[in-house]
């Protein structure tokens, strides 16, 4: 008989990210390629897993098509060298589509139907801008379903400064400083490094290298960097290039088992899945989305705001984040959030995000045993958020 059983967080890795561009480090990359990789190094650094107790594998892509389509779990699995016993199917939650892999992939572990299995998220947004080959509903506008502005992410940001008008542009920039700074002292600390999977790259005319480290951060940005740059979303607006994540490449992946099969494989315990949750807002304001998912996770975990010790936000847009925080109480640089910056300093490869979350998240727990419970969240596009609620399995091990 099935049972309910916990769900833990084995390990998770990523590639380093790139720019989106013909110079970016992925420029000549295949996205299939960038998945592949860290599948190979998730069991590379498992040895006691075998692959053919894997019972599924789910990679997501915003942009299903070229090098990520034709499923790319099953493609992804096959490629990396698993049993071809081992099945796999794609997701699409658009920026929370590793995020959902996970919950996905969680459920049946939970239900006693699955044991152990592979999440994944890719983006080469290079090769696939946003948005690429997609044909927008006519009634989404002759029906006045949604705006016009929510069709584009960045009008979206500009929305949300205006419902929140407290939440201003200096605010905004400051914060996308702090997550430079806090991803550049994260380097120096040696706190990222160890997520990273050297990864393979070609050019034609620089030829082939080895991608070791993030390409997108800008350290020693300074708020006087950032007051002059363009407004690309409205004239005189708030939302910048220096404010937002860029438009980036990478892969992330994750292993997920049922916590007595971990302990069986002798797989490590960095976390424990507590509660997720999803939810809907107007599209228009995509940027709010992770309040209400929060809101809900917390609610069916039984726990407040105050319980969350840890706190992994995604940063597409500084004002998304802003106004998370604000709506919690929360203080813009409270030193509880992103403690290895964000998404504004290491990119956003769009599906790929929700792991790197987790992964950042399960290095802090490890860094903090009185931290009991953290959470990793995110808005989405169309106007949604998603929200993962964790525990900290070295809680109250200090010493």
């Amino acid at each position: 008989m099935a049972q309910v059983r916990d769900v833990v967080f084995v390990e998770g890795v990523r590639t380093p990210f790139g720019k989106a561009s013909k110079k970016g480090i992925y420029a000549e990359t295949r996205a299939d390629d960038l998945v592949v990789n860290v599948f190979r190094e998730l069991l590379r650094r498992n040895p006691s897993l075998p692959p053919e107790r894997i019972d599924d594998v789910a990679v997501a892509a915003t942009t299903q098509t070229g090098d990520q389509g034709l499923t790319i779990g099953r493609s992804a699995a096959l490629l990396s060298g698993l049993p071809k016993s081992v099945p796999g199917y794609s997701v699409d939650r658009m920026c929370a589509g590793a995020m959902t892999a996970v919950t996905s992939l969680s459920s049946p572990i939970m239900a006693g139907m699955y044991d152990i299995a592979l999440a994944g998220g890719v983006e080469h947004m290079g090769r696939h801008p946003m948005g690429e080959g997609v044909d927008p509903n006519p009634r989404f506008l002759a029906e006045k379903l949604v705006d016009p502005e929510a069709l584009l992410m960045g009008k979206t940001a500009e929305n949300l400064h205006d419902r929140f008008p407290h939440l201003t542009k200096e605010r905004a920039d400051a914060y996308a400083v702090a997550s430079q700074d806090k991803t550049a002292k994260a380097y120096s600390n040696g706190k990222i490094q160890p997520m990273l999977v050297p990864t393979a790259t070609r050019h034609a005319e620089q030829g082939y290298g080895l991608a070791t480290v993030d390409e997108p951060p800008r350290p020693g940005t300074t708020l006087e960097d950032l007051a002059g740059l363009k407004t690309p979303f409205r004239p005189h607006g708030r939302v910048t290039a220096g404010n937002a994540a860029g438009l980036n490449d990478g892969a992330t992946a994750a292993i997920l088992a049922a916590e007595d099969v971990a302990d069986e494989l002798g797989l490590s315990k960095r976390m424990r899945l507590v509660s997720f949750a999803f939810a809907g807002v107007e599209p228009e304001v995509m940027g709010i989305g992770p309040v209400p998912s929060t809101e809900k996770a917390l609610a069916r975990a039984g726990l407040s705001i105050s319980d969350i010790g840890l706190f992994e936000v995604n940063e597409a847009f500084a004002i998304q984040v802003l106004a998370f925080l604000d709506h919690f109480g929360i203080a813009d640089d409270d030193d509880r959030v992103n403690q290895y910056g964000g998404a504004i300093a290491v990119g956003h490869p769009l599906a790929s995000s929700g792991i790197r979350l987790m992964t950042y998240l399960a290095s802090q727990f490890e860094e903090h045993p009185e931290v009991r419970y953290g959470l990793t969240t995110m808005c989405i596009g169309l106007g949604m958020g998603g929200t993962v609620i964790w525990e900290n399995p070295h809680y109250g091990k200090e010493g």
